[in-house]
């Protein structure tokens, strides 16, 4: 019988396009990540996220085609394997070093960037300019979804031992 290796679990934060996407589909790679990721990652976001989901509700629905309550079923659903931490929580330190970085990329993310610096975790987003800025400012904890199943898949097979 293989013998199975301790993984340690990561904590990864969540931006809102990388929600906005899997509540369009949760059926695809990002809902796999999400729903299927237990023992390898942790998932994280700020309490802002919500509040950015809400702002473009309409704008989900639409999208999305399904009717309120399935919308909000996506949403339970999705919501219900992340930890949200309050901003407020974060240290002024934190804050400060994060908008020196994300000041010429986009300053709205610096709740995202600020979180994953706090949790010593990794931010997963969709957004290919915060992606590649934040990489091209040495933060190099930052994952796009392939990075993230890539990640993903080789901690499985350590674990399994495969």
């Amino acid at each position: 019988m293989p013998q199975k290796s301790k993984i340690r679990v990561i904590k990864i934060v969540v931006d809102t396009n990388i929600i906005f996407n899997v509540l369009l589909n949760t059926n695809g790679l990002i809902g796999e990540l999400l729903f299927n990721s237990e023992g390898v990652y942790e998932f994280y976001s700020c309490d802002y996220m919500r509040s950015e989901i809400e702002k473009h509700w309409a704008k989900l629905k639409r999208i999305s085609k399904l009717t309120e309550q399935e919308l909000d079923e996506s949403r339970f659903q999705v919501f219900s394997k992340i930890n949200f931490i309050n901003e407020k929580l974060i240290p002024s330190k934190i804050w400060l070093t994060t908008q020196a970085i994300v000041e010429k990329i986009d300053i709205d993310d610096a709740a995202f960037v600020a979180l994953s610096k706090y949790l010593k975790g990794g931010l997963w987003t969709g957004d290919k300019v915060l992606h590649s800025g934040l990489r091209s400012k040495k933060f190099k904890s930052v994952f796009n979804t392939t990075e993230l199943n890539k990640h993903r898949e080789l901690a499985l097979s350590k674990k399994l031992n495969l």
